[in-house]
């Protein structure tokens, strides 16, 4: 019998909260730095074998470093084994290729502070999933009322956006949500390995493979990965071995939190995404006009109600 004192720290309220809303921070951090990243890098909107290879080459950084740093920390090559490899292959379909092909694409299509706030319709698929697919939990009305609160703020920032109208393209908006339909799997997945495998080391190998995968296919179909400053390459490569340490470390931390925990009790911080997707679109890319600050506010308020109600402990 498992005592209850024993739990590990990021079981406990104060180690999930830390653990994720330090992933959260990093991830909000991701949408306007990819954005800067495409200026660096030349990448155009237009040019998706470009932006592939822009991925790609970020999540083998990201995955490396997760590799090379356990394997400093525990002393012994960080490597799979063969009963790994399945789950690897896996987690890496939903959680890298499909994930952030989509997520790539569409944010090159809209606006950072549009998409960082799409992106919080994940925690409730994680929810949704959890309960109907995976059955991990049940699927309560006070769930279902949650997801649709949280939902409408998801709404509303689409039907007010740029041009006053509804503003949905599936070039766009549409990859967007289309990737947090991937990665809701995806941590679902995750949760499901993690009973007979090193969360960890999924997510680290994962990256690796994934990102190899994404690489190669850019660069095949002629894309590139050079600095647009050449004489001055440093700021991009800087900006880059950023984003793949945003990979490595979020995704690291949120594979431990729901290694730990239920996925619904990770899933209530997913909110803290666009709130930092906002903020800090906003403070880099000068994206202040693309909502306006009450639709901005009403629609993170109507998301983190939703999640709130979904998360709050059913009465016997």
């Amino acid at each position: 019998m498992s005592n209850p004192e024993s739990k590990p720290f990021i079981a406990t309220l104060p180690g999930v909260v830390l653990a994720c809303l330090a992933a959260c921070f990093l991830w909000g951090s991701a949408f306007p730095c990819v954005k800067i990243g495409y200026e660096l890098f030349a990448v155009d909107a237009a040019d998706v074998p470009s932006i592939l290879a822009f991925a790609g080459t970020r999540f083998v950084i990201a995955g490396l470093m997760v590799v090379a740093g356990m394997s400093v920390a525990r002393r012994r090559a960080f490597v799979p084994e063969r009963r790994d490899l399945p789950a690897i292959g896996t987690l890496s379909l939903f959680q890298t290729v499909l994930q952030y092909v989509l997520f790539y694409v569409g944010l090159a299509n809209c606006a950072g502070v549009t998409s960082s706030i799409l992106e919080a319709s994940n925690s409730f698929l994680c929810v949704l999933l959890a309960a109907l697919v995976f059955r991990f939990e049940r699927l309560t009305g006070r769930k279902v009322l949650g997801c649709l609160v949280g939902f409408a703020g998801v709404v509303l920032v689409n039907v007010t956006g740029e041009s006053g109208g509804f503003s949905f393209t599936l070039a766009g908006e549409g990859m967007v949500l289309a990737s947090t339909l991937a990665a809701a799997t995806s941590s679902n997945l995750a949760k499901r390995f993690s009973r007979d495998h090193d969360p960890v080391l999924l997510s680290g190998w994962q990256f690796v493979l994934g990102g190899a995968i994404m690489l190669a296919v850019g660069l095949a179909a002629g894309g590139h990965v050079a600095p647009a400053d050449a004489a001055n390459p440093l700021p991009a490569l800087a900006l880059l071995a950023y984003l793949g340490f945003i990979s490595a470390a979020a995704y690291s931390l949120w594979s431990l939190a729901l290694a730990a925990n239920p996925v619904s009790r990770v899933a209530v911080f997913g909110f803290m995404n666009p709130v930092f997707g906002v903020l800090l679109s906003a403070v880099l890319l000068g994206e202040t006009d693309v909502v306006s600050p009450a639709v901005a506010v009403a629609a993170l308020v109507l998301v983190s109600l939703g999640i709130v109600i979904v998360n709050r402990p059913e009465k016997d």
